[in-house]
């Protein structure tokens, strides 16, 4: 029995999914984020460690019982200085060199398709998308929280955070985002979210991102500031696919498989409106609800990598009793 295991890093935790050749899950563990930006190497591999102990020690194996491994790690590629040191850090933890090491995004593209050619889009901390057509794969967004990562949970929260201000100094009326935020913030006075989140928060990544939550809630509470917001955010995620479409080389005939993958997906009513943005795109698009989760899909890419790629009747398997949701 050959084991596989797949690594789903990201800007709030990182989840691991062991596998094996028969498309059984043999363990799952989540650690603490590994995004090495905000916190340097020593978290990734602090994190890495934590969760491969934690699967090993379900499954009754060691690390050196684990066949191939890929781990996607949140940053990956966007600092082509830090590559060869990011791609080291899984040796330490494992003991061999049977992994490989890529973007998270692979593992969302892998697990919401199945490795099958198509496009997946990420909404979770930030926002990207990655596809692959006849071997073509190209990977749109993903530009960080700074200046990018539109359309995604900390995209929108800021936006959140902006419009709360805005309603609170008096230059937007006050809907129901105001009292929502500053009830999730519990703040005795509105200026003091800055302190909150600049000081004591320190401008951490995945508490603003949370906060897209609230966004949510506010629109669903007929916060028309709020509704603006999300609508804005799924126009952003439908760009990034069409431009995906184009560069990986889907023609005009083909339907396009399409799924996505990242927490703001959890949200029914933004996944709603997802869904029937794209449907109102011009190209014919093939939405699929992900079939694996990332996790799932990194151990699943693990093997194809390997050169052991699971059978069809494996990752049916996989699918039928790994549901997403």
């Amino acid at each position: 029995m050959a084991r596989y295991l797949g690594v789903d890093g990201g800007g709030s935790k990182t989840a691991l999914a062991l596998i094996d050749d028969s498309g059984r899950v043999l363990a799952r563990a989540t650690a603490p984020t590994s995004y090495y930006f905000n916190d340097g190497f020593e978290i990734v591999e602090k994190s890495l460690a934590q969760g491969v102990t934690e699967v090993c020690g379900q499954a009754g194996i060691e690390t050196a019982d684990i066949d191939a491994a890929f781990f996607g790690l949140p940053g990956y590629g966007e600092a082509s200085s830090d590559i060869e040191q990011l791609d080291r850090v899984p040796a330490g933890v494992l003991g061999h060199d049977r992994y490989s090491c890529d973007n998270d995004m692979v593992c969302g593209w892998a697990g919401s398709l199945a490795g099958e050619d198509g496009i997946n889009v990420i909404s979770g901390t930030g926002s990207m998308t990655y596809g692959e057509r006849l071997g073509v794969g190209h990977r749109v967004g993903g530009w960080g929280e700074l200046f990018g990562d539109e359309g995604s949970a900390y995209w929108i929260a800021t936006q959140g955070l902006n419009a709360f201000s805005r309603m609170s100094d008096g230059r937007l009326a006050q809907g129901p985002l105001h009292g929502l935020m500053r009830a999730r913030l519990e703040v005795s006075g509105d200026l003091d979210v800055v302190s909150l989140v600049i000081d004591t928060w320190k401008g951490n990544r995945s508490k603003i991102a949370a906060l897209a939550t609230t966004v949510c809630e506010a629109a669903e509470s007929g916060d028309a500031t709020s509704a603006r917001i999300l609508n804005a955010a799924v126009d952003e995620l439908v760009v990034l696919i069409e431009t995906t479409r184009a560069l990986v080389g889907f023609t005009s005939e083909e339907t396009v498989p399409v799924s996505y993958s990242g927490g703001m997906f959890s949200n029914a009513g933004f996944l709603a409106q997802f869904v029937t943005t794209l449907q109102n795109s011009s190209a014919d698009y093939g939405l699929q609800t992900p079939r694996l989760d990332p996790a799932v899909g990194g151990a699943l890419y693990a093997a194809k990598h390997s050169g052991h790629p699971l059978s069809p009747a494996a990752v049916q398997h996989l699918s039928d009793n790994n549901p997403t949701r």
